[in-house]
């Protein structure tokens, strides 16, 4: 997995996950907080999310073959489309159930000194995880806010990351509130409230992540600057005047298709046509290193055909005979 992947994020919540889990667990046995067991399911949840990031980053660095000629990075997608699936059903959903349970069967919080300290040290562990996943995604994030980043971001181990420490501090300080109102009034009855919500938070969170890695499997173009970036590289001034339309799609986080109908000149010759393509190609994959699969067809320039950049109808999946057609 390249840096960007967030490798280092993704080891430090897993370390994390794994030392809060145990202590939340021995906290559940010695008190019967249910907030303790939820956290305590929450985190192993989220230890085996981090695993599927690490074998989904794995699994992408695979060469293509005949069966898959633009190779696996979309293996990436697919692993944090599971981490949404495993972080609502076993996380949210258990948590929920476990609340209710709480709720109508409501006991006194024993030895409730664990469940506190073991909240204080998680949110600590928790804490540093977060910081480290901030500190790698702000070297990608540039001027785009937190929620444009969670939305733009191609590489998707660095989102869920972070979504995934956001909700466990929440959880946590939820958790940490439940308990000490069930010490307060002595009513178990709030332990199972701060359940259900912790629940409730984690499903809202899985939810925001099936839907944007949902849109990252669907196909989604490149951003706003690497399409800038595109055009400069492609449009030279005298052997490609100008584009005429052009489609990019992300084969996976750091790998980039585009194809580009692109104008020559009307008297070029074919060895002039094949040289100016082989020029644009070079200039673009200087300028722009993720792309690693370009065509390229040359054209003469109408407005007709021009006027098909900007519409999705003119492309695969748009309605009607237009997306099909062309020269």
């Amino acid at each position: 997995m390249s840096a960007s992947g967030g490798t280092k994020a993704i080891v430090a919540a897993l370390g994390a996950n794994l030392a809060i889990a145990a202590s939340k667990f021995v906290a559940f046995a010695f008190s019967g907080s249910s907030s303790m067991l939820a956290e305590g399911v929450h985190s192993i949840a989220d230890s085996g999310n981090q695993f599927l990031l690490l074998i989904g980053g794995k699994k992408a660095q695979r060469q293509a073959t005949p069966q898959h000629p633009f190779g696996y990075g979309r293996e990436r997608y697919i692993y944090a489309f599971l981490v949404s699936i495993v972080l609502f059903s076993i996380g949210g959903m258990f948590a929920v159930y476990e609340g209710y349970e709480k709720i109508r069967h409501p006991h006194e919080l024993e030895h409730w000194y664990w469940p506190v300290a073991v909240l204080v040290f998680a949110i600590c562990a928790e804490g540093f995880s977060f910081r480290t996943a901030i500190k790698e995604s702000d070297e990608l994030r540039g001027k785009l806010s937190w929620k444009e980043f969670i939305r733009r971001a191609k590489a998707p181990e660095l989102p869920v990351v972070l979504l995934e420490d956001f909700g466990a501090l929440v959880g946590l300080v939820l958790a940490l509130l439940g308990v000490g109102l069930a010490l307060l009034t002595g009513n178990g009855v709030w332990d199972g409230i701060g359940t259900v919500c912790i629940g409730v938070l984690l499903v809202l969170i899985a939810l925001v992540l099936a839907a944007e890695t949902k849109s990252l499997l669907l196909g989604e173009a490149a951003g706003a600057d690497v399409l800038r970036q595109i055009e400069a590289a492609l449009v030279d001034g005298t052997t490609v005047p100008r584009i005429i339309h052009m489609r990019t799609l992300h084969l996976g986080p750091e790998e980039l298709l585009i194809a580009a109908k692109i104008a020559v000149r009307h008297d070029d010759s074919a060895a002039e046509v094949a040289s100016a393509i082989d020029a644009a190609e070079a200039r673009v994959r200087a300028a722009v290193p993720i792309a690693r699969v370009i065509y390229l067809e040359p054209d003469i320039y109408r407005e007709s055909e021009a006027a098909k950049g900007p519409d999705p109808e003119a492309t695969p999946g748009g309605r009607g005979p237009q997306s099909a057609s062309g020269h």
